[in-house]
């Protein structure tokens, strides 16, 4: 039997409220604006564990972890994601890599790009050099462009061994 090798790609956007953090990879970034939501609103983590998730065919977010639900009112998405590993360790699954992307006008985060990964790959127990973390603008166009939202991009490669 062959390994199987896996790609999944996620997707999220928050809106940018005043009085909240702004959460990123479970890294608080000084701003004057963070991301509404039901839980800290962490844009990056739900497009990763939606990459996790399509990976091996688990559904998306919502599904697992529904908004609404008391439990998960303003919780960590750091949790959520310890929760997904969990899952795809489950069903025999590794990270290989990690690619992400930020999209946001300010602040500008090429100073927090390395802590943002070193907290990413500390909770989903990888190396960071198996987790990049890019950050981008829209240059003024659209809602995100205009400082009203925040972007996030993420595709996981996963493997899992063959069953004997």
């Amino acid at each position: 039997m062959r390994e199987k090798i896996r790609i999944g790609q996620g997707y999220d956007i928050h809106k940018l409220v005043e009085g909240r953090p702004l959460i990123l990879g479970g890294i608080e970034v000084p701003s004057e604006f963070g991301e509404e939501g039901y839980s800290d609103g962490d844009v990056l983590i739900h497009a990763i564990i939606d990459a996790m998730l399509g990976a091996v065919n688990l559904g998306d977010i919502g599904e697992l972890f529904p908004p609404g639900k008391p439990s998960y009112r303003g919780i960590s998405s750091i949790i959520l994601l310890e929760q997904t590993a969990k899952l795809l360790d489950k069903k025999g699954f590794a990270i290989v890599n990690l690619d992400t992307t930020i999209i946001l006008e300010k602040p500008k985060l090429a100073r927090y790009k390395r802590e943002i990964a070193r907290s990413i790959a500390k909770t989903l127990r990888i190396s960071p050099e198996e987790v990049s973390v890019k950050a981008k603008t829209k240059e003024g166009v659209d809602a995100t462009g205009k400082g009203k939202a925040v972007e996030a991009y993420a595709v996981i490669l996963v493997t899992q061994n063959p069953q004997p």
